[in-house]
């Protein structure tokens, strides 16, 4: 569900680790996220398929690459800004992440903070799909 201008976000992805970019698996992408890619980096299709995608289960991901925090993440995601390098070419799935107004990755970071009584604490998720589903 796409967000209408009058909705109102409560979260701020800039204060936040990137929980989304490095905590699933997988990013599944379309031919239509790898195009944008593409013409992003100014690379051909094929190219940009070999560079920034791999097969997973029959399906094309983005790749990953090691991240401080997570172990590992999207290699789009910036391991120090915790920003993505690639934000106006990003695929659909991460343009309508998280399709609400709230982020449930926002609301664990900022009750666990507060718990804690630490604004640099970063609880380490890891969403994992058992028997296939997807």
């Amino acid at each position: 569900m796409p967000k209408t201008k009058a909705q109102r976000n409560y979260y701020n992805c800039s204060k936040f680790p990137a929980y989304c970019c490095s905590i699933y698996e997988r990013v599944q992408v379309t031919k239509r996220d790898i195009k944008r890619l593409a013409k992003h980096f100014g690379v051909d299709l094929r190219t940009a398929v070999r560079r920034f995608t791999k097969t997973y289960d029959s399906e094309r991901i983005l790749r990953q690459k090691a991240d401080p925090i997570f172990g590992k993440a999207c290699e789009f995601l910036n391991p120090v800004t915790r920003q993505c390098t690639v934000y106006d070419a990003r695929p659909l799935v991460c343009r309508e992440f998280p399709a609400r107004a709230r982020c449930a990755y926002y609301d664990l970071l900022t009750f666990e903070r507060g718990q804690q009584g630490d604004e640099t604490v970063v609880p380490l998720v890891q969403i994992t799909f058992r028997n296939g589903n997807k």
